[in-house]
């Protein structure tokens, strides 16, 4: 009763703590000793000294001693122990609260050897009734007494080494050494006890009957008086032996176990009990229950249904995932005669755990529309399941300041103490996301993340919730489509569901830096959104072609922010005439923009050829193809009449092993004739042009750009850019001015320096007279620079592509 509790279990002292009193403690463990000297416990010394400390279910914690433990106070058949208990709200343990707990137990009588297999560590316990002197005995250290632990140096009787006894060699070690190798030695005048911790060195694993034990083969060499004698401390513990079956638990021991029985015979089983929590348990209380104990001939074996009374289920998180398992804390206490021992008492506590089983959550949302609250139920939890955060669109609250927010969360505890949480959100709250769903629907969507903690292992779990209701509120939105000059237009009103839809035209998404790559129109004043694309644009569909004109589509769709799906399609046609398409220009060059018709998917634009086919086009996008090209050239034919000359040519396009055109656009270019002579002519052989020397002022600029395409330049603010080594480096320099298209660029010498000073020390060259460094591992690349919208004189502009280095002298890294 109250925070804890004592009880005297046969050979152990259990003190039981409340989870409940002792919640968001923080708790240490000491144990004091006969001279009021605390000691306290961290798991390698509880191992050494005999002494467990487990939480043994949701709302308990136990510490555990043996009757032999270091501390333990022996006399007759009581034995006496002293527990400090210490509880902080802080890891530092200050203003800690001392609980100070002793009780005496008694146990008896004492067999001659006793074996104790705990869950952290092993014990055996002997009583020394014959001794034998050892003759002829060398002693291969000094003898120091003082150096063994304080409970055994003021006894007569003490223990002055242990030999291990392993397949390859013995290992001695004196009592020093073995004790600061992590084994617990206590002597009385009658008893020797070794304490062996799992992990220990010195343990091997060995197998009998499929079953793998931890064995320790030992002797230990005890001093009485004048007289040394040796007594065989062996002992084995089952490390497995538990399976799981058809929601059965069987745990297989193996009775007579060869290290404990060596060199014995005459086996004669003498008591055979099992329980739970290290009590005893009757047959009736057993059937009750429905476990199964057998007492075979060579085995012993304990069958548990999983769920079974004396056992509970604790939550587990495996990978993430939510479960449980079942825990049960047996003990098995086996007592045999023989005629080296007489009477062996063998006692094994094992704490099993099931596998993880998965575990499936109900989630339920319940709308309620009068007062326009969503009502989400997780559950059911078990017990030692507590939440701890909720996150909402990226923002994370411990759940008292959530409930300070406007979000109502409690608890619904259930019968058989399990619980489930239920999360209240008003509709209209900035978190409840709006989206259309079909026709005149729109979906309220809660999208919430809860995470939990469990008790009392801290392992954490998150539960997404999306909690989703349908109200008939929604209003599309509706779109008007004219042609204006050159380009098509499209102005879209907007509803109320469409805050967060995406444009895209012909699958392309329209973006505001899109929008000004290509010279479109995108404007949003937050009630409409109004698109202008020009005639010639590459995301234009474009029909075949009649007297009257070409006639060109915009497609606009509006898509889902998130999902991406289609949600509303509009679509505005206009008509142009097909001269849109030519430019006769006086000095006789001619301008022609071939476009893909709806209907030609696999037409590559960059194909499209002139009557001569070297002649290729000078500018190239998905949907169109330019050629610019003088009349005298690329098989031009020319028509007279009494007014007008006219050139004549076609774009065409011809699959790979056809020789017949798939596609052609036939043009021409009319010029007025004032009158007709005849010229005399003959072929002169032009000097070389002649290049004055002047002076001028040049405008120049240097530019780095994001790759290739030279299409988004890195902005000031994004300085220093920062790249790996060897990553291409994307360089143009253009002629800002003059704009004169008689003006040819030529880059002479470049080169980098190791800081921002162009004179600075060291340099290296990345152009020579305008040629790359051939002493680069990694030369410079030029690439060609061809008519688009930016680029009104390609002349004017010069590309270069270099790898990314660093200067180094020697094997040093030079840095500024």
């Amino acid at each position: 009763t109250g925070p804890m509790s004592l009880e005297c279990l046969g050979n152990f002292l259990r003190i039981t703590l409340s989870v409940e009193y002792f919640e968001d403690k923080y708790l240490s463990f000491s144990v004091v000793d006969q001279s009021g000297i605390a000691w306290e416990l961290n798991e390698a010394m509880a191992a050494q000294c005999g002494y467990t400390v487990t939480y043994s279910s949701w709302s308990n914690i136990e510490f555990r001693a043996s009757a032999a433990s270091c501390h333990s106070y022996l006399e007759k058949d009581v034995f006496t122990v002293t527990v400090q208990i210490k509880e902080s709200p802080t890891p530092d343990m200050k203003n800690a609260t001392t609980h100070l707990k002793s009780a005496s137990c008694h146990y008896g009588p004492w067999s001659p050897r006793e074996l104790v297999c705990e869950s952290n560590y092993m014990e055996v316990s002997v009583r020394v009734e014959v001794p034998q002197t050892i003759k002829d005995f060398i002693q291969d250290a000094p003898e120091d007494w003082t150096f063994v632990f304080p409970e055994a140096k003021a006894e007569e009787a003490s223990i002055w080494q242990i030999v291990f006894h392993q397949p390859e060699e013995k290992r001695a070690l004196l009592v020093s050494d073995a004790w600061r190798a992590g084994y617990g030695l206590n002597a009385t005048d009658t008893r020797v006890v070794l304490r062996i911790p799992h992990a220990a060195e010195q343990a091997q694993l060995r197998e009998d009957q499929g079953i793998t034990f931890s064995v320790v083969r030992s002797s230990t060499f005890y001093k009485h008086h004048w007289m040394i004698l040796m007594v065989d401390t062996a002992v084995a513990c089952p490390v497995d032996g538990v399976d799981y079956a058809n929601k059965t638990i069987t745990w297989t021991v193996p009775k007579y176990i060869p290290p404990l029985s060596a060199g014995v015979s005459g086996f004669k089983d003498v008591v055979v009990e099992a329980g739970v929590d290290l009590h005893k348990l009757s047959a009736k209380e057993m059937a009750s229950r429905k476990y199964v104990l057998s007492n075979d001939l060579n085995v012993i074996t304990m069958r548990i249904p999983i769920g079974a009374e004396g056992g509970y289920y604790k939550t587990s998180v495996n990978n993430g995932q939510l479960g449980k398992r079942y825990d049960i804390n047996l003990f098995l206490e086996h007592q045999w005669e023989d005629n080296k021992w007489g009477l062996t008492k063998y006692t094994i506590i094992k704490e099993i755990e099931t596998p993880f089983e998965q575990v499936e959550l109900a989630i339920t949302n319940n709308l309620n529309l009068s007062t326009r609250l969503m009502n989400v139920t997780v559950g059911t939890f078990l017990p030692d399941v507590e939440l701890m955060n909720l996150t909402i669109e990226g923002v994370t609250a411990a759940i008292p300041a959530a409930v300070q927010n406007g979000y109502l969360i409690y608890r619904i505890r259930y019968a058989n103490g399990s619980k489930a949480y239920v999360i209240q959100v008003p509709l209209d709250a900035p978190s409840v996301k709006k989206e259309y769903m079909r026709e005149d629907m729109r979906a309220y969507t809660l999208n919430a993340t809860l995470e939990f903690v469990t008790h009392p292992s801290s392992e954490t779990f998150v539960v997404p919730v999306v909690a989703l209701s349908a109200v008939r509120d929604a209003v599309l939105p509706s779109a008007r489509g004219f042609c204006e000059g050159r380009n098509l237009q499209l102005v879209i009103t907007h509803g109320n569901v469409d805050q967060n839809w995406l444009p895209f035209i012909s699958g392309w998404h329209l973006t505001p830096e899109a929008a000004q790559k290509y010279n479109y129109g995108l404007r949003d004043n937050g009630t409409h959104l109004a698109i202008s694309v020009p005639f010639l644009s590459p995301h234009l569909n474009y029909q075949a072609f009649h007297n009257s004109g070409i006639k060109a589509s915009l497609y606009l769709t509006l898509k889902d922010g998130i999902t991406l799906a289609k949600r509303r399609d509009f679509s505005v046609s206009c008509r142009f005439s097909s001269s849109e398409l030519l430019q006769c220009l006086p000095n006789g060059t001619v301008v022609i923009t071939a476009v893909k018709p709806v209907g030609f998917a696999d037409l590559d634009t960059s194909l499209l050829v002139l009557r001569d086919q070297q002649c290729k086009p000078s500018l190239v996008t998905e949907k169109t193809a330019t050629f610019k090209f003088s009349v005298n050239m690329c098989g031009t034919r020319r028509k007279f009449n009494s007014t007008a000359m006219t050139y004549e040519n076609e774009v065409l396009y011809f699959r790979p092993g056809n020789d017949a055109p798939v596609y052609q656009l036939k043009f021409g270019c009319s010029y007025a004739v004032q009158q007709t002579v005849d010229v005399r002519y003959e072929t002169k052989k032009n000097p070389l042009p002649n290049i004055k020397p002047g002076f001028g002022s040049l405008s120049l600029s240097l530019k780095l750009f994001k790759d290739k395409s030279y299409s988004e330049p890195y902005q000031e603010w994004e300085y220093p850019v920062v790249k790996y080594l060897r990553e291409a480096l994307y360089f143009e320099v253009e002629l800002l001015q003059p704009k004169d298209a008689r003006l040819d660029l030529n880059l002479d010498d470049c080169w980098a320096t190791n800081s921002p000073s162009q004179g600075s020390l060291p340099q290296w060259p990345v152009l020579i007279n305008g040629c790359e460094n051939s002493q680069d591992s990694y030369k410079t690349v030029f690439h060609d620079v061809n008519y688009s919208l930016r680029v009104a004189f390609p002349q004017h502009l010069k590309r270069f592509e270099v790898r990314m280095f660093t200067f180094v002298q020697g094997t040093t890294l030079l840095q500024e």
